[in-house]
């Protein structure tokens, strides 16, 4: 990056946005009207259109301090990208709307900008339009994402049944413990600026947090395999709150098995340093961007070859959540994750 600045002021709004997206390619035959206009014009052909939204706020979801700015704009994007997965469709477009300050150089918005079109790139999406503004506190971003789905395959939070299999992608808990490394990384520069941050070669952690990636890979997998999850949610905010979600929108309970909770060697490394239990931490943490759903027993010779975990199965809604622990224990799941409002 140039060791210039150029004030936004300079270029003005439309000039920014002008600068940011000349280099846009459109990668989606449904999107017909890209940046540039008044307002984007998709065609979907038929299929049915899923739409999300996420509000990111410096200082809440994210902080400056250890996020660089193209990992931010690349989170950005995936964390929207993950929410239309989780219906069982295919994003294809993206709105990017930012709030700046002054101590924000055009060069600081090409970096971030950067992250967005990396994202864009990796998951065949468009991004169709925006708006910037002038943001008093801090940074602020809003992404909107589009996706499609074929006509009644999108999947949601309230199908499951008393029988279904609960299963979950990929491995969890090492968001939360890259956040905390980093945080506590944070703690110890502010009190002596001269000592360098010691990441302890927690690359897997550490990337987590600050470069999640969604989870089409799954989605695909189902296209192949022609399986149709019952529900589907994604792993924002900790396991234990996902599993809650689907439990009460689909009026069942489940129960869950701690030994089959999917965990990395290296999360559970990195729990031991911090003296916590790697459970705990897939449980509340959140952030894996993992997806949770269940199916009906009958596919379960669907789900070879692939990192899923079967975890529990679903119950009566008068069973309640329950999770069966390692010692042989049996509690209520209850839900610590993350509360935007706390």
């Amino acid at each position: 990056m140039s060791e210039s600045r150029t004030e936004i002021s300079s270029l003005g709004e439309f000039g920014l946005i002008e600068h940011l997206t000349k280099n846009i390619e459109i990668k989606n035959a449904s999107t017909i009207v890209s940046v540039g206009d008044d307002a984007a014009v998709i065609d979907h052909f038929g299929k049915q259109t899923v739409i999300t939204n996420d509000l990111l706020l410096e200082g809440i979801h994210f902080d400056l301090m250890y996020t660089p700015l193209k990992h931010l704009g690349y989170k950005s994007v995936v964390v929207n990208l993950s929410d239309i997965y989780a219906m069982n469709a295919v994003p294809t477009q993206i709105i990017l709307s930012i709030g700046i300050s002054s101590r924000f150089s055009v060069e600081a918005l090409e970096e971030f900008y950067e992250g967005v079109y990396a994202a864009c790139e990796a998951y065949d999406v468009d991004l169709i339009g925006g708006d910037t503004s002038t943001s008093q506190k801090g940074f602020v971003i809003s992404v909107t994402a589009l996706g499609e789905v074929a006509p009644d395959k999108f999947v949601k939070r309230s199908g499951a049944q008393k029988g279904d299999l609960l299963c979950v992608s990929g491995d969890l808990g090492a968001a939360f413990l890259g956040l905390t490394l980093l945080e506590r990384e944070k703690q110890i520069f502010i009190e002596n600026p001269t000592i360098q941050p010691d990441l302890e070669g927690e690359k897997y952690v550490v990337g987590r947090i600050l470069k999640p990636e969604a989870r089409k890979d799954i989605v695909q997998f189902f296209s192949e395999k022609e399986l149709l999850p019952t529900s589907m949610i994604d792993v924002s905010d900790g396991l234990s709150s996902e599993i809650l979600h689907i439990c009460k929108q689909s009026r069942v309970g489940c129960v869950l098995y701690e030994e089959k909770i999917p965990i990395g060697e290296e999360t559970k490394m990195a729990a031991f340093k911090f003296n916590l239990d790697p459970t705990a931490c897939a449980l509340s943490g959140g952030e894996d961007y993992e997806l949770l759903f269940t199916i009906k027993q009958d596919d379960f010779d669907k789900l070879g070859g692939i990192d899923i975990a079967i975890i529990g199965y679903i119950t009566d809604a008068e069973a309640g959540s329950t999770i069966f622990t390692k010692g042989g224990g049996k509690h209520p799941i209850t839900a610590q994750g993350w509360n935007a409002f706390k």
